[in-house]
């Protein structure tokens, strides 16, 4: 009897790990399962990123406007405080068409080309510079298509001779003709002082443009050399710092009025 018992354990305790390898090679199965099945999912989304990136880039590169069709509006602009009313958005032919006229600090969305456009839009000088008061009689005044176009040639011109782009050059030249102080009239005892006063970041850009566009007249008016030529040598001059530019001399001359006023 007692052999037969132990025999019956013997038997119950090979069934009972049997059931147990069968378990543990189920649960073994089961867990792989779970980690083939994450390694897929994990693969599906680096495949649907990899593919989400891919057309991102493809829309990014359709979606790039450049101005005129040929100059990136990515430039560096050095100068802080000139750097929030500069304007680079991305447009094919920059013309608002007068939208931000009523609106307050409107002109520091205009794009930068085209407030230079509006400068080039004058009729001369207004006052006498080298013993003349030059005036353009009517060819630039109210005509924006014209001046966006002289614009466009002065570009193409810039980038044959610099071989760079030339709205970076355009923004280095407004940082170095941008005057920091300027002189105003103040009356004591009904006596006028000149006082010298920090200029504001609007209007040394303002000023800027308006003597990179007036060197344009200037250079162009009697001369064989057409206004899209002068404005691209003034651009060229000024982005370099040189002496020799109109824009960069006005500035000197504006700070050293300034300076003696103080």
């Amino acid at each position: 009897m007692n052999g037969e018992s132990s025999n019956q354990k013997n038997e119950k305790k090979t069934k009972k790990n049997e059931k147990k390898g069968v378990v543990n090679k189920e649960k073994i199965e089961k867990e792989k399962e779970v980690v083939e099945e994450k390694e897929e999912k994990k693969e599906e989304k680096i495949e649907t990123e990899k593919k989400e990136e891919e057309k991102g880039e493809k829309e990014e590169k359709k979606e790039e406007i450049l101005i005129f069709g040929k100059y990136s509006p990515n430039v560096t602009i050095e100068d802080p405080t000139i750097a929030q009313y500069i304007s680079l958005e991305p447009v094919y032919f920059p013309h608002s068409h007068g939208r931000h006229a009523k609106k307050y600090l409107g002109k520091s969305k205009v794009n930068l080309i085209e407030r230079l456009a509006n400068k080039l839009m004058r009729g001369g000088t207004g006052e006498k510079i080298g013993g003349k008061v030059i005036r353009t009689e009517g060819r630039l005044q109210g005509k924006k298509t014209k001046v966006l176009k002289i614009i466009k040639e002065s570009f193409e011109i810039i980038e044959e001779r610099t071989k760079q782009n030339p709205v970076q050059l355009l923004v280095k030249a407004v940082e170095n003709s941008a005057p920091r102080e300027d002189v105003t009239r103040v009356e004591y005892g009904g006596v006028m002082y000149p006082v010298a006063v920090d200029i504001s970041a609007l209007r040394r850009l303002n000023v800027a443009l308006r003597n990179i566009a007036l060197a344009a007249i200037i250079k162009a008016f009697g001369n064989k050399k057409s206004i899209s030529e002068a404005l691209a040598e003034e651009i060229i001059l000024a982005s370099s710092n040189d002496p020799n530019s109109y824009a960069v001399k006005r500035k000197d001359e504006i700070e050293r009025i300034a300076r003696s006023a103080r």
